[in-house]
């Protein structure tokens, strides 16, 4: 415990932008034997103003995580990339094709972290072939950067959430057969648990799957860091369906924006997606993190049982029309 407080977790963090979390309080509480309550405080934000102590629980969380036997970690990176804490040039390492021109979101890191984020995405790229697409990954990396002492242990908390073998639970999408039915699925769940926001959506966009495809985008990439954080606590502890009930609470809180607004017109999908970008990026205006999550988890009869589920059946909907990669449309901007 020493050597992890000796630590420091705030090193790529732009502390101007961090508001009253304390990069110095000591880290209180961080490792949980009582399930029930490691989720509660996850809920609550129990690790909000704390920096070290988010860091050092995070670290228990993603080390629990059930793994492949051979995953690559913190020594492959330091063997392959180094370690350097010296400003890095992201032109040194372009982003991979499966990110699908994700930008990285900086977030509250130091401008020349990116350079960092950049070499991490690249080696994993590396070590973890089987990832084919992606897109949250870069939005992923930056956030874990914030929790990290270093590049090689950012590297290793994202493989072990890429890695993860539990059956039955996955903490990101890896391939376009999984990223293409999860925003089907998405589809799925607002028809059927926000009716009001997907009658909004169907009147407002031309293709509403072109809207949903961007369903994870909202979280891991549009959302303010102060939100996105506490969406992380979350995910950490609960898994990927979190993701899904954050995004279906920013439907909502986006259709009773849009409802203060007057009468709605139909405009082409991109329109209407930029439209929802804007929001959620704005959302601290309206929405405090505490509320975003107090609405996302007020949906009821919402299990993890029924998303595997929708997931399977609209993957194998997807194999049957033949649909399990990503058609290469473009070139010029990878």
């Amino acid at each position: 415990m020493a050597a992890a407080e000796e630590e420091d977790f705030g090193v790529f963090v732009d502390w101007a932008q961090m508001g009253d979390v304390s990069r110095d309080a000591p880290a209180g509480k961080t490792e949980y034997k009582d399930p029930k309550e490691l989720k509660q405080h996850a809920r609550l934000g129990q690790w909000a103003k704390n920096h070290t102590q988010r860091a050092l629980v995070y670290r228990q969380l993603i080390k629990a995580l059930p793994c492949r036997a051979v995953t690559a970690d913190a020594a492959v990176y330091r063997d392959i990339v180094g370690n350097s804490s010296s400003k890095r040039n992201p032109a040194n390492f372009p982003l991979p094709e499966f990110v699908d021109g994700a930008a990285v979101p900086l977030y509250c890191l130091k401008p020349e972290a990116a350079g960092s984020v950049h070499a991490i995405i690249s080696c994993v790229a590396g070590e973890f072939p089987d990832v084919s697409h992606c897109p949250a990954l870069p939005a992923v990396v930056a956030l874990m950067l914030h929790w990290s002492p270093d590049e090689s242990q950012c590297f290793e908390a994202v493989g072990r959430l890429l890695a993860c073998n539990e059956p039955g639970r996955r903490m990101l999408d890896q391939t376009f057969l999984a990223y293409q039915s999860s925003c089907m699925t998405f589809g799925d769940l607002a028809h059927k648990y926000c009716p009001s926001a997907h009658k909004l959506m169907v009147a407002a966009a031309t293709d509403v799957l072109e809207v949903y495809a961007d369903w994870q985008r909202w979280v891991l990439g549009d959302l303010p860091f102060s939100h996105t954080a506490r969406v992380m606590d979350v995910f950490l502890v609960e898994g990927y369906k979190v993701l899904y009930r954050v995004a279906l609470a920013i439907l909502k809180f986006y259709r009773k924006h849009k409802a203060a607004g007057g009468a709605t017109t139909q405009q082409d999908s991109a329109g209407v997606k930029a439209d929802i970008q804007a929001f959620v990026r704005g959302i601290g205006s309206s929405v405090s993190p505490d509320k975003l999550l107090e609405k996302a988890f007020s949906i009821r009869l919402f299990s993890r049982k029924e998303i595997t589920l929708l997931q399977l059946a609209n993957e194998k909907s997807l194999q049957q029309k033949g649909i399990t990669v990503r058609q290469k449309r473009y070139t010029s901007n990878q």
